[in-house]
Protein backbone atom coordinates (compact mmCIF):
# COMPACT_ATOMS: atom_id res chain seq x y z
CA UNK A 1 0.00 0.00 0.00
CA UNK A 2 2.95 2.22 0.79
CA UNK A 3 4.32 2.04 -2.98
CA UNK A 4 1.07 3.35 -3.93
CA UNK A 5 0.45 6.50 -1.61
CA UNK A 6 4.00 7.43 -2.34
CA UNK A 7 3.42 7.23 -6.16
CA UNK A 8 0.16 9.10 -5.85
CA UNK A 9 1.88 11.71 -3.87
CA UNK A 10 4.70 12.24 -6.85
CA UNK A 11 2.00 12.04 -8.99
CA UNK A 12 0.27 14.95 -7.40
CA UNK A 13 3.40 17.03 -6.84
CA UNK A 14 4.18 16.56 -10.58
CA UNK A 15 0.46 17.85 -11.78
CA UNK A 16 1.23 20.95 -9.15
CA UNK A 17 4.51 21.14 -10.71
CA UNK A 18 2.88 21.91 -13.96
CA UNK A 19 0.17 23.78 -12.84
CA UNK A 20 2.97 26.36 -11.75
CA UNK A 21 5.09 26.09 -14.71
CA UNK A 22 2.73 25.28 -17.63
CA UNK A 23 2.42 22.30 -19.32
CA UNK A 24 4.77 23.23 -22.22
CA UNK A 25 7.60 24.48 -19.94
CA UNK A 26 7.91 20.49 -18.93
CA UNK A 27 7.00 19.10 -21.98
CA UNK A 28 10.16 21.37 -23.47
CA UNK A 29 13.18 21.76 -20.22
CA UNK A 30 11.85 18.47 -18.08
CA UNK A 31 10.25 15.85 -20.97
CA UNK A 32 11.93 12.98 -18.89
CA UNK A 33 9.79 13.46 -15.71
CA UNK A 34 6.82 13.59 -18.24
CA UNK A 35 8.12 10.56 -20.31
CA UNK A 36 8.53 8.61 -16.75
CA UNK A 37 5.75 9.02 -14.94
CA UNK A 38 3.11 9.05 -17.82
CA UNK A 39 4.24 7.97 -21.28
CA UNK A 40 5.94 4.84 -20.17
CA UNK A 41 3.49 3.11 -18.47
CA UNK A 42 0.58 4.50 -20.94
CA UNK A 43 3.21 2.92 -23.25
CA UNK A 44 3.18 -0.66 -21.34
CA UNK A 45 -0.36 -0.67 -21.45
CA UNK A 46 -0.84 -0.17 -25.10
CA UNK A 47 1.61 -3.06 -26.17
CA UNK A 48 0.06 -5.09 -23.80
CA UNK A 49 -3.56 -4.38 -25.44
CA UNK A 50 -2.45 -5.14 -28.83
CA UNK A 51 -0.35 -8.29 -28.20
CA UNK A 52 -3.50 -9.82 -25.99
CA UNK A 53 -5.59 -8.66 -28.99
CA UNK A 54 -3.52 -10.19 -31.85
CA UNK A 55 -3.15 -13.29 -30.03
CA UNK A 56 -6.56 -13.69 -29.87
CA UNK A 57 -7.85 -12.76 -33.10
CA UNK A 58 -5.46 -14.88 -34.68
CA UNK A 59 -6.42 -17.98 -32.16
CA UNK A 60 -9.56 -17.71 -33.35
CA UNK A 61 -8.85 -17.55 -36.87
CA UNK A 62 -11.50 -14.75 -37.04
CA UNK A 63 -9.46 -12.00 -39.59
CA UNK A 64 -9.39 -14.03 -42.58
CA UNK A 65 -13.24 -14.34 -42.33
CA UNK A 66 -13.53 -10.54 -41.10
CA UNK A 67 -10.88 -9.41 -44.10
CA UNK A 68 -13.18 -9.41 -46.63
CA UNK A 69 -15.73 -7.36 -45.47
CA UNK A 70 -13.07 -4.89 -44.39
CA UNK A 71 -12.30 -4.24 -47.22
CA UNK A 72 -15.33 -3.94 -49.19
CA UNK A 73 -16.07 -1.47 -46.46
CA UNK A 74 -12.81 0.60 -47.73
CA UNK A 75 -14.18 0.21 -51.57
CA UNK A 76 -17.41 1.52 -50.48
CA UNK A 77 -16.07 4.00 -48.93
CA UNK A 78 -13.95 5.39 -51.98
CA UNK A 79 -17.24 5.17 -53.77
CA UNK A 80 -19.02 7.35 -51.80
CA UNK A 81 -16.46 9.89 -52.12
CA UNK A 82 -16.54 9.60 -55.64
CA UNK A 83 -20.54 9.75 -55.68
CA UNK A 84 -20.27 12.89 -53.74
CA UNK A 85 -17.55 14.48 -56.84
CA UNK A 86 -13.95 13.46 -55.43
CA UNK A 87 -13.80 17.17 -54.23
CA UNK A 88 -10.64 16.17 -52.19
CA UNK A 89 -7.71 14.14 -52.39
CA UNK A 90 -7.85 10.51 -50.31
CA UNK A 91 -5.60 9.63 -47.51
CA UNK A 92 -5.96 7.09 -44.55
CA UNK A 93 -7.68 7.92 -41.52
CA UNK A 94 -5.08 6.81 -39.76
CA UNK A 95 -3.99 9.66 -37.37
CA UNK A 96 -0.67 11.13 -38.34
CA UNK A 97 0.77 10.96 -34.57
CA UNK A 98 0.10 7.23 -34.44
CA UNK A 99 2.94 6.54 -37.43
CA UNK A 100 6.99 5.75 -36.26
CA UNK A 101 7.66 8.78 -39.12
CA UNK A 102 8.18 11.77 -37.11
CA UNK A 103 6.39 13.84 -39.32
CA UNK A 104 2.48 14.93 -38.82
CA UNK A 105 1.14 15.94 -42.21
CA UNK A 106 -1.06 18.46 -42.79
CA UNK A 107 -2.76 16.98 -45.30
CA UNK A 108 -4.69 14.85 -42.83
CA UNK A 109 -6.64 17.49 -41.74
CA UNK A 110 -7.96 18.47 -45.20
CA UNK A 111 -8.01 15.08 -47.64
CA UNK A 112 -10.75 12.45 -47.32
CA UNK A 113 -10.29 10.41 -44.56
CA UNK A 114 -10.98 6.60 -45.65
CA UNK A 115 -10.80 4.51 -42.32
CA UNK A 116 -8.44 0.99 -42.74
CA UNK A 117 -8.88 -1.21 -39.71
CA UNK A 118 -6.60 -3.72 -41.11
CA UNK A 119 -4.42 -4.88 -38.64
CA UNK A 120 -4.25 -9.07 -38.57
CA UNK A 121 -2.00 -11.91 -39.52
CA UNK A 122 -4.31 -13.73 -42.47
CA UNK A 123 -1.87 -16.63 -43.04
CA UNK A 124 1.19 -18.19 -42.90
CA UNK A 125 1.63 -20.53 -45.44
CA UNK A 126 4.41 -22.37 -44.74
CA UNK A 127 4.55 -24.98 -47.86
CA UNK A 128 4.54 -22.06 -50.39
CA UNK A 129 6.60 -20.08 -47.24
CA UNK A 130 4.54 -17.10 -47.73
CA UNK A 131 3.13 -14.93 -44.79
CA UNK A 132 -0.38 -13.11 -45.35
CA UNK A 133 -0.51 -9.91 -43.78
CA UNK A 134 -2.64 -6.72 -43.03
CA UNK A 135 -1.32 -3.41 -44.29
CA UNK A 136 -1.13 -2.07 -39.96
CA UNK A 137 0.47 -5.31 -38.95
CA UNK A 138 3.75 -4.39 -37.12
CA UNK A 139 7.01 -6.18 -36.70
CA UNK A 140 6.49 -6.92 -33.40
CA UNK A 141 3.75 -8.79 -34.50
CA UNK A 142 5.72 -10.68 -37.46
CA UNK A 143 8.48 -11.33 -34.98
CA UNK A 144 6.13 -12.71 -31.83
CA UNK A 145 4.72 -15.18 -34.18
CA UNK A 146 7.10 -16.32 -37.22
CA UNK A 147 9.63 -17.21 -34.68
CA UNK A 148 7.41 -19.05 -32.42
CA UNK A 149 6.79 -21.54 -35.35
CA UNK A 150 10.01 -21.57 -36.54
CA UNK A 151 10.22 -19.04 -39.18
CA UNK A 152 11.24 -15.70 -40.08
CA UNK A 153 10.94 -12.67 -42.49
CA UNK A 154 14.51 -12.59 -44.65
CA UNK A 155 13.88 -8.80 -44.06
CA UNK A 156 12.69 -8.23 -40.49
CA UNK A 157 13.22 -3.95 -39.87
CA UNK A 158 14.34 -2.98 -36.47
CA UNK A 159 11.70 -1.44 -34.44
CA UNK A 160 8.25 -2.95 -32.93
CA UNK A 161 6.27 -0.75 -34.20
CA UNK A 162 6.53 -0.45 -37.81
CA UNK A 163 4.08 -1.74 -40.15
CA UNK A 164 4.17 -3.63 -43.10
CA UNK A 165 2.19 -0.63 -44.66
CA UNK A 166 4.76 2.07 -44.09
CA UNK A 167 7.73 -0.57 -45.39
CA UNK A 168 6.38 -1.31 -48.54
CA UNK A 169 4.81 2.24 -48.99
CA UNK A 170 7.73 3.74 -47.74
CA UNK A 171 11.07 1.37 -47.40
CA UNK A 172 12.23 -0.84 -44.98
CA UNK A 173 15.69 -2.14 -44.11
CA UNK A 174 18.08 -4.81 -42.27
CA UNK A 175 21.20 -6.44 -41.60
CA UNK A 176 20.11 -9.27 -43.47
CA UNK A 177 19.52 -6.67 -46.61
CA UNK A 178 22.78 -7.51 -48.23
CA UNK A 179 21.65 -10.89 -49.22
CA UNK A 180 17.54 -10.09 -49.67
CA UNK A 181 17.73 -6.48 -50.65
CA UNK A 182 15.19 -3.77 -49.28
CA UNK A 183 11.59 -4.94 -47.90
CA UNK A 184 9.79 -4.63 -51.06
CA UNK A 185 12.04 -7.32 -52.60
CA UNK A 186 11.14 -9.92 -50.05
CA UNK A 187 7.42 -9.21 -50.94
CA UNK A 188 5.62 -11.30 -53.03
CA UNK A 189 1.70 -9.79 -53.85
CA UNK A 190 0.23 -6.72 -52.88
CA UNK A 191 -3.46 -6.23 -52.59
CA UNK A 192 -5.09 -2.55 -53.36
CA UNK A 193 -7.91 -0.55 -53.57
CA UNK A 194 -8.10 1.46 -56.71
CA UNK A 195 -9.26 5.14 -56.74
CA UNK A 196 -12.19 3.86 -58.58
CA UNK A 197 -12.64 1.81 -55.68
CA UNK A 198 -11.69 -1.47 -57.84
CA UNK A 199 -9.95 -4.14 -56.07
CA UNK A 200 -6.69 -5.43 -57.77
CA UNK A 201 -3.88 -7.97 -56.88
CA UNK A 202 -0.32 -7.43 -58.72
CA UNK A 203 2.47 -10.03 -58.34
CA UNK A 204 5.85 -10.08 -60.53
CA UNK A 205 4.02 -11.28 -63.24
CA UNK A 206 0.47 -9.77 -63.27
CA UNK A 207 -0.11 -6.43 -63.20
CA UNK A 208 3.36 -6.08 -62.66
CA UNK A 209 3.52 -2.25 -63.51
CA UNK A 210 1.84 -1.70 -60.57
CA UNK A 211 4.08 -3.90 -58.34
CA UNK A 212 6.54 -2.23 -59.25
CA UNK A 213 5.54 0.95 -58.65
CA UNK A 214 3.94 0.84 -55.21
CA UNK A 215 6.87 0.81 -53.04
CA UNK A 216 8.15 4.14 -52.00
CA UNK A 217 4.61 5.71 -53.57
CA UNK A 218 3.16 7.06 -49.94
CA UNK A 219 -0.04 5.50 -51.00
CA UNK A 220 -0.70 7.63 -53.94
CA UNK A 221 -1.42 4.62 -55.83
CA UNK A 222 -4.05 3.55 -53.80
CA UNK A 223 -5.07 1.83 -50.50
CA UNK A 224 -2.95 -1.40 -49.56
CA UNK A 225 -5.32 -3.52 -48.26
CA UNK A 226 -3.03 -6.98 -47.86
CA UNK A 227 0.36 -7.82 -49.13
CA UNK A 228 2.35 -11.29 -49.28
CA UNK A 229 6.07 -11.73 -47.91
CA UNK A 230 7.92 -14.05 -48.27
CA UNK A 231 8.86 -16.23 -44.78
CA UNK A 232 12.53 -18.46 -44.10
CA UNK A 233 13.05 -21.09 -41.70
CA UNK A 234 14.18 -19.45 -38.52
CA UNK A 235 17.06 -20.82 -35.90
CA UNK A 236 17.20 -20.16 -32.52
CA UNK A 237 20.18 -17.89 -31.81
CA UNK A 238 22.51 -15.36 -33.74
CA UNK A 239 26.10 -16.14 -33.40
CA UNK A 240 27.61 -12.10 -33.69
CA UNK A 241 30.66 -11.18 -33.71
CA UNK A 242 31.91 -7.63 -33.19
CA UNK A 243 35.50 -6.57 -34.53
CA UNK A 244 36.41 -2.76 -33.81
CA UNK A 245 38.02 -1.02 -36.43
CA UNK A 246 40.24 1.96 -36.65
CA UNK A 247 40.95 4.38 -39.74
CA UNK A 248 38.31 5.19 -41.80
CA UNK A 249 39.70 3.51 -45.17
CA UNK A 250 40.01 0.94 -42.84
CA UNK A 251 36.56 1.09 -41.87
CA UNK A 252 35.27 0.89 -45.72
CA UNK A 253 37.09 -1.58 -46.75
CA UNK A 254 36.39 -4.08 -43.64
CA UNK A 255 32.34 -3.35 -43.90
CA UNK A 256 32.43 -3.64 -47.87
CA UNK A 257 34.40 -6.90 -47.82
CA UNK A 258 31.85 -8.27 -45.39
CA UNK A 259 28.73 -7.33 -47.19
CA UNK A 260 30.04 -9.14 -49.84
CA UNK A 261 30.61 -12.11 -47.44
CA UNK A 262 27.27 -14.39 -48.08
CA UNK A 263 28.34 -16.53 -45.79
CA UNK A 264 27.23 -13.40 -43.19
CA UNK A 265 23.44 -13.39 -42.62
CA UNK A 266 23.73 -9.66 -41.37
CA UNK A 267 25.94 -7.03 -41.34
CA UNK A 268 25.96 -4.10 -39.66
CA UNK A 269 28.38 -1.07 -38.72
CA UNK A 270 28.34 1.42 -35.62
CA UNK A 271 30.55 4.64 -36.32
CA UNK A 272 31.23 6.22 -33.31
CA UNK A 273 33.69 8.90 -34.78
CA UNK A 274 35.08 9.92 -38.39
CA UNK A 275 37.62 6.68 -38.05
CA UNK A 276 36.21 4.52 -34.74
CA UNK A 277 33.72 2.00 -35.57
CA UNK A 278 32.34 -1.48 -34.44
CA UNK A 279 32.19 -3.82 -37.66
CA UNK A 280 29.21 -7.21 -36.68
CA UNK A 281 28.83 -9.96 -38.45
CA UNK A 282 26.43 -12.75 -37.38
CA UNK A 283 25.26 -15.91 -38.96
CA UNK A 284 21.82 -18.07 -37.66
CA UNK A 285 22.18 -21.03 -35.77
CA UNK A 286 21.00 -23.28 -32.84
CA UNK A 287 23.75 -24.20 -31.30
CA UNK A 288 25.34 -22.42 -28.62
CA UNK A 289 28.47 -22.23 -26.30
CA UNK A 290 26.42 -21.18 -22.90
CA UNK A 291 28.97 -18.75 -21.38
CA UNK A 292 28.83 -16.43 -24.51
CA UNK A 293 24.96 -16.04 -24.28
CA UNK A 294 24.09 -12.52 -24.70
CA UNK A 295 20.23 -12.16 -23.58
CA UNK A 296 20.38 -8.28 -25.39
CA UNK A 297 16.45 -7.85 -25.61
CA UNK A 298 16.18 -8.30 -21.29
CA UNK A 299 15.27 -5.11 -20.02
CA UNK A 300 18.16 -4.67 -17.23
CA UNK A 301 20.93 -5.27 -20.33
CA UNK A 302 22.74 -2.19 -20.97
CA UNK A 303 21.31 -0.40 -24.68
CA UNK A 304 22.80 -2.28 -27.42
CA UNK A 305 24.67 0.24 -28.89
CA UNK A 306 26.61 1.40 -25.59
CA UNK A 307 27.00 -2.76 -25.29
CA UNK A 308 28.87 -2.52 -28.74
CA UNK A 309 31.22 0.55 -27.93
CA UNK A 310 32.55 -1.56 -24.85
CA UNK A 311 34.48 -3.35 -27.65
CA UNK A 312 35.73 0.00 -29.37
CA UNK A 313 36.84 1.08 -25.93
CA UNK A 314 38.89 -2.16 -24.87
CA UNK A 315 39.95 -3.01 -28.54
CA UNK A 316 39.08 -6.54 -28.05
CA UNK A 317 37.04 -8.21 -30.78
CA UNK A 318 34.29 -10.76 -29.35
CA UNK A 319 31.59 -13.37 -29.87
CA UNK A 320 28.07 -13.32 -28.30
CA UNK A 321 25.13 -15.47 -28.82
CA UNK A 322 22.17 -13.39 -29.28
CA UNK A 323 18.24 -14.97 -29.08
CA UNK A 324 17.10 -14.07 -32.66
CA UNK A 325 14.27 -12.21 -31.31
CA UNK A 326 16.54 -10.06 -29.40
CA UNK A 327 18.34 -9.59 -32.34
CA UNK A 328 16.51 -8.41 -34.47
CA UNK A 329 15.08 -5.98 -32.11
CA UNK A 330 18.05 -5.03 -30.55
CA UNK A 331 17.72 -1.13 -31.00
CA UNK A 332 14.47 -0.95 -30.22
CA UNK A 333 14.50 -0.81 -26.21
CA UNK A 334 17.17 2.83 -26.67
CA UNK A 335 15.04 3.68 -30.21
CA UNK A 336 18.55 3.11 -31.27
CA UNK A 337 20.03 5.77 -29.45
CA UNK A 338 17.32 8.22 -29.68
CA UNK A 339 16.14 7.92 -26.12
CA UNK A 340 19.33 9.09 -24.56
CA UNK A 341 18.71 12.84 -25.71
CA UNK A 342 14.50 11.82 -23.88
CA UNK A 343 15.72 10.21 -20.66
CA UNK A 344 19.56 10.65 -19.92
CA UNK A 345 20.05 8.63 -17.72
CA UNK A 346 17.87 5.27 -19.30
CA UNK A 347 21.13 3.53 -19.55
CA UNK A 348 21.98 3.69 -15.88
CA UNK A 349 22.12 0.33 -14.21
CA UNK A 350 19.42 1.75 -11.50
CA UNK A 351 16.93 2.86 -14.26
CA UNK A 352 17.20 -0.15 -16.24
CA UNK A 353 16.76 -2.43 -13.30
CA UNK A 354 13.82 -0.64 -11.71
CA UNK A 355 11.90 0.61 -14.67
CA UNK A 356 13.83 -1.12 -17.81
CA UNK A 357 10.84 -2.93 -18.41
CA UNK A 358 8.50 0.00 -19.24
CA UNK A 359 11.32 1.28 -22.10
CA UNK A 360 11.15 1.94 -24.57
CA UNK A 361 7.87 4.78 -24.83
CA UNK A 362 5.57 4.37 -27.64
CA UNK A 363 7.06 6.83 -30.79
CA UNK A 364 3.36 8.21 -31.30
CA UNK A 365 3.11 9.30 -27.84
CA UNK A 366 6.21 11.08 -27.80
CA UNK A 367 4.69 12.37 -31.60
CA UNK A 368 1.85 13.44 -29.76
CA UNK A 369 2.76 15.17 -26.97
CA UNK A 370 5.44 16.97 -28.70
CA UNK A 371 3.97 20.16 -28.71
CA UNK A 372 4.42 22.81 -31.87
CA UNK A 373 7.52 24.67 -29.95
CA UNK A 374 9.21 21.43 -28.73
CA UNK A 375 8.92 20.41 -32.70
CA UNK A 376 10.60 23.26 -34.21
CA UNK A 377 13.37 22.86 -31.81
CA UNK A 378 13.67 19.34 -33.02
CA UNK A 379 13.57 20.50 -36.50
CA UNK A 380 16.02 23.23 -35.88
CA UNK A 381 18.41 21.09 -33.49
CA UNK A 382 18.36 17.37 -34.38
CA UNK A 383 18.40 15.10 -37.51
CA UNK A 384 16.77 12.09 -38.29
CA UNK A 385 17.85 11.05 -41.88
CA UNK A 386 18.47 7.51 -43.78
CA UNK A 387 20.84 7.92 -46.60
CA UNK A 388 21.21 5.14 -49.44
CA UNK A 389 24.73 5.53 -51.43
CA UNK A 390 26.59 3.46 -53.65
CA UNK A 391 28.79 1.32 -51.66
CA UNK A 392 31.63 2.54 -53.34
CA UNK A 393 30.83 6.26 -52.39
CA UNK A 394 31.01 5.16 -48.46
CA UNK A 395 34.40 6.84 -47.95
CA UNK A 396 33.20 9.89 -49.66
CA UNK A 397 29.73 10.06 -48.37
CA UNK A 398 31.02 9.75 -44.21
CA UNK A 399 33.00 12.65 -44.90
CA UNK A 400 30.53 14.19 -46.77
CA UNK A 401 28.17 13.45 -43.17
CA UNK A 402 30.66 14.57 -40.80
CA UNK A 403 31.85 17.80 -42.26
CA UNK A 404 27.80 18.70 -42.94
CA UNK A 405 25.74 17.61 -40.04
CA UNK A 406 28.72 15.88 -37.38
CA UNK A 407 26.27 13.35 -35.81
CA UNK A 408 27.56 10.36 -34.38
CA UNK A 409 27.00 7.16 -33.60
CA UNK A 410 26.06 6.52 -37.60
CA UNK A 411 24.24 3.33 -38.60
CA UNK A 412 25.47 1.76 -41.51
CA UNK A 413 23.83 -0.93 -43.01
CA UNK A 414 24.71 -2.57 -46.54
CA UNK A 415 21.99 -3.95 -49.26
CA UNK A 416 21.63 -4.77 -52.15
CA UNK A 417 18.97 -2.89 -54.90
CA UNK A 418 18.44 -5.32 -57.77
CA UNK A 419 17.89 -3.47 -61.19
CA UNK A 420 13.88 -3.52 -61.54
CA UNK A 421 11.39 -0.98 -62.53
CA UNK A 422 10.17 1.60 -60.06
CA UNK A 423 11.25 4.64 -58.01
CA UNK A 424 14.59 3.60 -56.65
CA UNK A 425 16.76 1.37 -58.63
CA UNK A 426 20.66 1.31 -59.60
CA UNK A 427 21.59 3.78 -61.88
CA UNK A 428 23.11 0.67 -64.33
CA UNK A 429 21.26 -2.13 -65.70
CA UNK A 430 22.69 -4.94 -63.13
CA UNK A 431 22.29 -5.47 -59.40
CA UNK A 432 24.46 -2.88 -57.25
CA UNK A 433 25.87 -2.70 -53.41
CA UNK A 434 24.53 -0.13 -51.38
CA UNK A 435 24.56 1.26 -47.79
CA UNK A 436 22.10 2.59 -45.41
CA UNK A 437 24.19 5.49 -43.60
CA UNK A 438 21.58 6.27 -40.69
CA UNK A 439 22.30 9.63 -38.96
CA UNK A 440 19.58 10.03 -35.78
CA UNK A 441 20.52 12.64 -32.92
CA UNK A 442 22.13 16.16 -32.29
CA UNK A 443 24.56 18.06 -35.00
CA UNK A 444 27.70 19.19 -33.41
CA UNK A 445 28.75 21.01 -36.74
CA UNK A 446 29.03 24.85 -36.39
CA UNK A 447 26.76 27.01 -37.05
CA UNK A 448 24.26 24.12 -37.94
CA UNK A 449 21.08 25.46 -40.26
CA UNK A 450 18.62 22.59 -40.83
CA UNK A 451 17.67 23.61 -44.51
CA UNK A 452 20.85 24.87 -45.69
CA UNK A 453 22.63 21.70 -44.21
CA UNK A 454 20.19 19.54 -44.91
CA UNK A 455 19.98 20.63 -48.81
CA UNK A 456 23.78 20.17 -49.08
CA UNK A 457 23.56 16.58 -48.15
CA UNK A 458 20.34 15.57 -50.11
CA UNK A 459 22.70 17.27 -53.19
CA UNK A 460 25.48 15.08 -52.32
CA UNK A 461 23.29 12.14 -52.47
CA UNK A 462 22.08 13.36 -55.64
CA UNK A 463 24.78 13.11 -57.08
CA UNK A 464 26.40 9.99 -56.44
CA UNK A 465 22.67 8.52 -57.19
CA UNK A 466 21.26 7.80 -53.84
CA UNK A 467 18.29 8.22 -52.07
CA UNK A 468 16.62 9.27 -49.53
CA UNK A 469 14.42 7.55 -46.88
CA UNK A 470 10.73 9.38 -46.80
CA UNK A 471 9.90 9.21 -43.48
CA UNK A 472 12.55 12.16 -43.09
CA UNK A 473 12.62 15.47 -43.62
CA UNK A 474 12.79 16.32 -47.36
CA UNK A 475 14.19 19.75 -48.54
CA UNK A 476 14.39 19.20 -52.05
CA UNK A 477 12.54 21.22 -54.93
CA UNK A 478 10.45 19.31 -57.03
CA UNK A 479 12.63 19.11 -59.97
CA UNK A 480 15.17 17.66 -57.21
CA UNK A 481 13.15 15.55 -56.07
CA UNK A 482 12.47 13.81 -59.39
CA UNK A 483 16.01 13.71 -60.22
CA UNK A 484 16.87 11.41 -56.84
CA UNK A 485 13.86 9.20 -58.05
CA UNK A 486 12.94 7.43 -61.31
CA UNK A 487 9.77 8.88 -61.55
CA UNK A 488 8.81 7.29 -65.20
CA UNK A 489 6.50 4.80 -64.22
CA UNK A 490 4.64 6.20 -61.22
CA UNK A 491 3.29 8.66 -63.43
CA UNK A 492 2.20 6.53 -66.03
CA UNK A 493 0.50 4.76 -63.72
CA UNK A 494 -1.07 7.77 -61.61
CA UNK A 495 -2.47 8.53 -65.13
CA UNK A 496 -3.73 5.26 -66.78
CA UNK A 497 -5.17 4.42 -62.47
CA UNK A 498 -6.96 8.16 -62.29
CA UNK A 499 -5.26 9.23 -59.73
CA UNK A 500 -4.13 12.63 -60.09
CA UNK A 501 -7.94 13.62 -58.89
CA UNK A 502 -7.93 10.64 -56.12
CA UNK A 503 -4.50 11.43 -54.73
CA UNK A 504 -1.39 13.58 -53.84
CA UNK A 505 1.46 13.58 -55.67
CA UNK A 506 4.16 11.85 -53.86
CA UNK A 507 6.24 15.08 -53.47
CA UNK A 508 3.24 16.37 -52.21
CA UNK A 509 3.07 14.04 -49.96
CA UNK A 510 6.60 13.95 -48.25
CA UNK A 511 7.96 17.61 -48.36
CA UNK A 512 8.18 20.02 -45.58
CA UNK A 513 5.32 22.33 -47.07
CA UNK A 514 3.20 19.67 -47.05
CA UNK A 515 3.70 17.72 -43.78
CA UNK A 516 3.48 20.62 -41.01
Amino acid sequence: MEPAVSLAVCALLFLLWIRVKGLEFVLIHQRWVFVCLFLLPLSLIFDIYYYVRAWVVFKLSSAPRLHGQRVRDIQKQVREWKEQGSKTFMCTGRPGWLTVSLRVGKYKKTHKNIMINLMDILEVDTKKQIVRVEPLVTMGQVTTLLTSIGWTLPVLPELDDLTVGGLIMGTGIESSSHKYGLFQHICTAYELVLADGSFVRCTPSENSDLFYAVPWSCGTLGFLVAAEIRIIPAKKYIKLRFEPVRGLEAICNKFQHESQQQENHFVEGLLYSLDEAVIMTGVMTDELEPSKLNSIGNYYKPWFFKHVENYLKTNQEGLEYIPLRQYYHRHTRSIFWELQDIIPFGNNPIFRYLFGWMVPPKISLLKLTQGETLRKLYEQHHVVQDMLVPMKCLMQALHTFHNDIHVYPIWLCPFILPSQPGLVHPKGDETELYVDIGAYGEPRVKHFEARSCMRQLEKFVRSVHGFQMLYADCYMNREEFWEMFDGSLYHKLREQLSCQDAFPEVYDKICKAARH
